[in-house]
């Protein structure tokens, strides 16, 4: 029996592998292999048998699949028909895929493989096509007429489309490559890249493809000057790089917090036996009473910068002992060891506890110095499982538990929320996370005024909580309106300034609709859009927040943003959304870009973790990977790179590709 011409790629002829299906010239990072020499459909009786007994049943589930196709189709043909010209096919496939995997495939997948036919598992991009490319397998199998299937959505693309337009539209969001097999690497940039040019030039020579803006920190000055550093940066080193800046959207963060009391430490060096091995070097700054004391060059060399008050200190000697009591309630001494223009440098051979206000005694010649204002550090709320917190509404400072003697809660700790409209929109029993899910908790009650929250996960000593800290209630669905006020008001900077805008906590359509409404009105409707998929109801609706973002001709890209989607959804299943998502995108012809903590412990601590690494290469199967920032950012934007271009030769998308392998090309039997 012929097999027609074009059904290749839905067919595979054997089960030994010599069908080898691969990557289209003008596709992907690799150029076409040879087609090994196709097998003939099985020759036995008994294979035959079998084949012509199943086709008419899987030919059956193959049409039940292409109506279920039609009848999605129909149901959305008026979101349909709003999507731009670009996209079209792109809206089209996206329905068929949703159409696709409304049902449990997985039997069906099954017994086709078992036949040596595809098992639609690599369909995403050509979902109509590969399914009609069975059924006329099938059908000339078992000898089954040939219906011609409907089109009322338009023509389906095939399987080097499908692949064609997903890298058509990644190029026109994230730009071409400079070779086939670079990746898109998008890199968040400190605020240092505002005063150091050459940090961004060293991040283009590494690999960044894209430079990332946060417009939720700094301001508009700091982001001018990124980039104006990123577009010199990228001229002198002939390396393309576009400009990405994110709105902050309604993020939730905890309030401000009464600061800590001032306390300043130093103590000696000592042996593991607890032997002194160097006193402490403190220096004692003379200052006007209230004088802000801002230390400087002089201070190196100093364990501690502690300013005071008084007179007659330029009569002491070096040997001189000053004692005093400090926070912790007992004697201490420092000694003078010498006296120099920025003050009077002294050593302590015990542990110092600084507060302001605590005085210094010398008896001889007698006179007493009072330590002066400190810098009060920020404040935090030690919280243990059990402890319960009030969440308000107030603008005032947060506080911790109020205790009294015997041990006893009088008042719980207290904090405040920076959008305390969600409040209302909560019910006890939810769960709520703090700073990215380190601290967690049940609501015991709500009210338009305050949450009463019960501490549930928290280190085993307690976990700290600080002002700023983001706050997530996994089980609301919070009708909160993607673009802020601050949104509206930096948004036209960024059209003016960046190549791509990313809508941060987008929910619903009409987040996209006014985004693009905003656009129109500043006169750039051509700005790419990322959207950035960050919480669980953003996840759910994602085809419709597709559909709506189609609408425009701009460039368009998903951000899988996995930090608030974890919190959001649950740890367990970030795993499984991550894959649900690149799929999508595949189905809707769109890039994906790979987000959050990304190799976070090579940019932070220089040396990464064996489980990063691993994530890094499931990153390779979006169109872009994003890092954060951190000291060692440039070596990690090198080491990202250097894993994206090796992964390329072995996987596209969710494909594996086929390339030589080492280990296979130098094995020799005879060495075993």
């Amino acid at each position: 029996m012929s097999i027609p011409e074009g059904l290749a790629q839905a067919l595979v002829l054997s089960s030994t592998g010599k069908f080898s299906c691969h990557r289209q010239p003008g596709v992907g990072a690799h150029p076409a292999m040879p087609v090994a020499e196709r097998e003939p459909l099985p020759s036995s009786s008994a294979e035959k048998d079998r084949l012509t007994a199943a086709a008419p049943r899987l030919a059956a589930n193959l049409e039940s699949l292409l109506k279920d196709m039609e009848l999605l189709q129909a149901e959305e043909a008026d979101r349909r028909d709003r999507v731009a010209t670009p996209y079209v096919t792109a809206a089209q496939n996206l329905i068929d895929y949703l159409a696709l995997r409304r049902q449990d495939l997985r039997p069906l997948q099954d017994e086709l493989a078992s036949l040596g036919l595809s098992s639609l598992g690599r369909c995403e991009a050509s979902v109509r096509h590969s399914v009609e490319n069975v059924l006329t397998i099938l059908r000339r199998i078992g000898d089954l007429p040939e219906i011609p299937p409907p089109r009322s959505s338009g023509q389906a693309v095939d399987h080097r489309g499908g692949a064609e337009a997903v890298a058509r539209n990644a190029a026109r969001l994230l730009g071409a490559p400079i070779d086939l097999d670079d990746a898109s690497i998008l890199v968040t940039l400190p605020v240092a890249a505002a005063t150091n040019p050459e940090l961004v030039e060293e991040l283009l020579e590494a690999g960044m493809t894209i430079a990332r803006i946060n417009a939720a920190h700094d301001d508009a000055p700091v982001w001018e000057q990124m980039v104006h550093n990123v577009r010199r940066a990228s001229a002198a080193t002939g390396r393309p790089c576009r400009i990405t800046m994110d709105l902050a959207g309604p993020k939730l963060r905890t309030g401000p917090l009464q600061p800590a009391s001032p306390v300043l430490s130093a103590k000696p060096r000592r042996d593991a036996c607890g032997r002194l091995c160097e006193p402490a070097q403190i220096l004692l700054v003379p200052v006007q009473p209230g004088q802000t004391h801002q230390s400087t060059a002089s201070a190196r060399g100093a364990d501690a910068v502690i300013p005071f008050v008084g007179d007659g200190w330029k009569a002491l000697q070096p040997g001189t002992a000053l004692r005093g009591i400090d926070a912790s309630g007992r004697q201490r001494t420092l000694r003078v060891r010498r006296l120099g223009p920025e003050g009077l440098w002294t050593t302590a051979t015990h542990h110092w506890h600084f507060t302001p206000g605590l005085r210094l005694l010398v008896e001889k010649p007698r006179l007493e110095l009072r330590i002066d204002a400190l810098p009060a550090p920020d404040g935090c709320l030690l919280l243990r499982p059990g402890d319960h917190l009030r969440l308000t509404d107030a603008c005032d400072h947060g506080r911790p538990a109020v205790i009294d003697a015997d041990g006893h809660v009088l008042k719980p700790a207290q904090i405040g929320c920076t959008l305390p409209g969600v409040f209302c929109q909560v019910e006890p029993g939810q769960r709520i996370a703090f700073d990215d899910g380190r601290i967690g908790g049940v609501i015991v009650s709500a009210n338009r005024e305050c949450l009463l929250v019960k501490i549930t996960n928290a280190g085993s000593r307690g976990s700290r909580l600080r002002a700023d800290q983001g706050i997530n209630f996994p089980n609301a669905t919070l009708a909160l309106p993607a673009l802020t006020q601050c949104d509206r008001a930096v948004l036209p900077f960024v059209a003016h300034h960046a190549d791509i805008v990313s809508l941060s906590f987008v929910q619903q359509p009409r987040d996209v609709e006014e985004l693009h409404s905003m656009l129109q009105q500043i006169g750039r409707p051509d700005l790419s859009v990322i959207l950035k998929i960050e919480t669980r109801h953003a996840f759910e609706t994602l085809p419709a927040l597709l559909l709506a973002a189609m609408a425009s001709s701009a460039p368009l890209g998903v951000m899988i943003a996995r930090g608030d989607l974890a919190i959001e959804c649950g740890w367990e299943r970030l795993a499984e959304l991550q894959e649900e998502i690149l799929r999508l995108c595949e189905a809707a012809h769109l890039p994906c870009i790979w987000a959050t903590q990304v190799l976070d412990e090579l940019a932070h601590h220089g040396v990464p973790t064996r489980a990063e690494i691993s994530d890094a290469v499931l990153g390779a199967r979006a169109e872009g990977v994003m890092l954060n920032k951190g000291p060692h950012i440039a070596s990690t934007v090198r080491t990202l790179h250097g894993i994206l271009k090796r992964m390329h030769g072995h996987q596209h998308k969710t494909r594996p590709l086929f390339r030589s392998l080492e280990l296979a090309t130098h094995h020799h039997s005879g060495h075993w």
